[in-house]
């Protein structure tokens, strides 16, 4: 029996959170497959998107589109549903350098990555629920439209135990092994297991920190399963049957392996003749070399570096057949929710091209076989074919999602009664005294400004001719790093800086109460960073204090500030009629100064870039803690590099880090 979705909260639903519930949650039960959440900014879009899970009772995931909003739902939904299963599923390396090949200077580079363990068990954790439960609410970032190993071979693979049948506790443990589990007697860790006489423990890497499972046996007889505490011995709870689940996602039978290397051994043989047909000599070589050592490696070991790039082949799919993603662990009647669906969705889309022209590259040059294409993330329209029912949750929803919705559901009323801001256009001559003085009126107020430029340069030159003024300014832009950023903004906040200038201050979840006044240079021109939504989404900053007020500054009126003055207005009208109806007066936002971002910060990471300057210089390799450190701060370098593609740059600095380990070691 499904345990039921129950929101545990102090709140019930307010303003028009209970019309947006209601009519979201009848669109899924009629059976519609599109619909939006219209939100405002501050309106509790999380809390109604609680309530609408409560109300249809489906299992739900919930994608995001970077990890930092992604955990901030997590811990938000781990709140509101305590008694259910309540996952997250995101990219599990803390770095990540993937496999390429750059020919304009004939370097490749070797896959490279750190997984995070932690992370990792959270995402079997995943799975593992989906498998053994339905009151499940998965919160995951564009990582879940990305290649996992077959739900059907995981559930396959599990292994069942149940009080009173009789149990061999060496077939046990062959079959634990092959599902990638390590046995050792003397310490249980996460992942292993351990055999001590008639006792089988075994901590599988999918549960809670410090739980596992002791199986007694009395004479082959399996006489009591319990989960237990692994650091104080003590029984949590005796159960009558276990389900043990693989300790990896890509778990293979031997039969299916064997099956698998034939495949790739056909594919290697017509590839190589291609490749000599048109006289690449060297890459056959490559090919042939790298491929045979990988099937070898298979069939001794059950796997090889980079197994994943034989994915297809294993897994018995065709070619250009979509793989196994986290979406075909879910149930068919599953609810899917988009959040900050104006970001994410495109970002889906974007992933395919960008991931196919990389591998196009090692294959062309004989690093892969033609087969590594069909390890990838899926399609636009391979990921909308398996969803099952969507509600897109954005303030500013695209033309796309709204076409595609049966209804678009408005949830303009703040609980704080707060309104949208109010908006003027002014002319762009003197508008650098006008800006003075409107930040002057603020300052005495103890209020917070931004200034939004269009360019890097025209941000540098209003901070000196602030700075000049005397007024407390610092900007922001492309090479601050994210923790910089926190520090810029909680200077912002706590009042030791007046004004905040920058190009693109639009970062979804970042709440800034204090600023009432936004200044919006070259409003009237074309491009994304004046496009409707992103002044919707910049109007939207002003929206958390009740004094908040927008200045475009423009000499003519676009298209795009048209439609979003128009919108602010009518948002604003319903708004207003709402409080006099009900006798609100709206309040700022009142939030404690460290919540800007959800980030715990240590001091190394507080001062990255100056640390490692500083550590390259005074490091003495010679001293394990100190070339420790300076490896670790050339790690972070390499994945930020690899980040933003610039793989020739993080090449460099991976090759300076096998130096480094090399020469004096790890």
């Amino acid at each position: 029996m499904m345990r039921k979705f129950k929101v545990c909260s102090p709140y019930e639903p307010a303003g028009d959170q209970p019309q947006a519930i209601q009519k979201l949650a009848e669109g899924f039960l009629r059976g519609d497959k599109f619909q939006t959440l219209k939100g405002v900014t501050g309106s509790g879009k999380t809390f109604t998107m609680a309530k609408i899970i409560e109300a249809v009772q489906r299992p739900t995931l919930i994608i995001s589109h970077n990890k930092t909003l992604s955990a901030q739902l997590y811990r938000e939904f781990k709140t509101f549903f305590p008694d259910n299963a309540v996952e997250y599923f995101v990219s599990y390396y803390d770095y990540y350098q993937p496999e390429a090949y750059v020919p304009a200077r004939d370097l490749y580079i070797e896959k490279d990555a750190d997984v995070n363990a932690e992370i990792d068990k959270l995402r079997l954790a995943a799975t593992y629920s989906l498998m053994e439960r339905r009151d499940v609410i998965i919160v995951a970032t564009v990582s879940c439209i990305y290649g996992l190993g077959m739900p059907e071979l995981y559930k396959e693979m599990r292994t069942g135990i149940e009080v009173g049948q009789t149990l061999d506790p060496h077939t046990l443990a062959e079959k634990l092994i092959a599902v990638q589990y390590t046995r050792n007697d003397m310490v249980l860790e996460r992942g292993r297991f351990r055999i001590k006489g008639d006792t089988i423990e075994v901590f599988p890497p999918y549960m809670e920190t410090d739980q596992a499972y002791r199986i007694e046996l009395d004479f082959e007889e399996v006489s009591a399963i319990k989960r237990f505490d692994t650091i104080t011995g003590e029984t949590i709870e005796n159960l009558d049957e276990l389900w043990l689940y693989p300790a990896k996602h890509f778990v293979v039978p031997q039969d299916m392996l064997n099956t698998a290397t034939q495949k790739i051994e056909a594919e290697l043989n017509e590839r190589l003749e291609e490749l000599r047909g048109q006289g690449k000599i060297l890459e056959a070589e490559r090919l042939k070399t790298r491929t045979t050592y990988d099937i070898e490696m298979m069939r001794e070991m059950g796997y090889c570096s980079g197994i994943e790039n034989y994915s297809a082949p294993i897994a018995g799919r065709k070619h250009g057949a979509p793989p196994a993603t986290l979406l075909h662990y879910f149930p068919d009647d599953f609810l899917c929710m988009i959040d900050e669906a104006h970001v994410t969705v495109p970002q889906i889309g974007a992933m395919y091209e960008g991931d196919r022209s990389r591998k196009q590259n090692l294959i062309d040059f004989g690093f892969r076989l033609p087969s590594a294409l069909d390890n990838r993330p899926l399609k636009a329209e391979e990921f909308a074919a398996k969803l099952g029912q969507v509600i897109y949750v954005t303030a500013t929803p695209r033309k796309e999602e709204i076409q595609k919705s049966t209804q678009v559901v408005e949830q303009l009323i703040r609980p704080t009664g707060l309104l949208d801001p109010l908006i003027e256009v002014r002319p762009s001559e003197g508008q650098m005294q006008d800006i003075y003085n409107e930040i002057q009126e603020r300052i005495k107020k103890h209020e917070r400004s931004l200034v939004l430029t269009l360019t890097k340069k025209m941000a540098e030159d209003l901070t000196d001719y602030l700075t000049g003024l005397n007024l407390k300014v610092k900007y922001i832009h492309s090479e601050i790093d994210t923790f910089e950023r926190v520090e810029i903004l909680k200077s912002l906040r706590s009042g030791e800086t007046d004004v905040l200038i920058g190009i693109n201050l639009l970062r979804e979840g970042i709440d800034l109460p204090e600023v009432s006044f936004i200044a919006i240079l070259d409003a009237d021109k074309i491009g994304f960073l004046r496009s409707t939504t992103s002044l919707i989404q910049i109007i939207g900053r002003a929206a958390r204090n009740a004094q908040g007020t927008v200045v475009m500054y423009a000499d003519r009126m676009s298209d795009a500030m048209k439609e979003a003055i128009e919108e602010t207005s009518r948002r604003r009208k319903i708004q207003e009629e709402y409080n006099k109806e009900h006798g609100i007066t709206p309040k700022t936002i009142t939030k404690a100064v460290e919540d800007i971002l959800v980030h715990e910060k240590t001091d190394a990471e507080e001062n990255a870039k100056t640390e490692l300057e500083i550590l390259k210089k005074t490091s003495n390799l010679f001293v394990p803690a100190q070339r420790k450190k300076l490896i670790e701060a050339l790690k972070k370098q390499m994945s930020e590099c690899a980040d933003h593609l610039d793989y020739e740059q993080a090449a460099v600095i991976r090759d300076q880090i096998l130096e480094i380990e090399k020469t004096y070691g790890k």
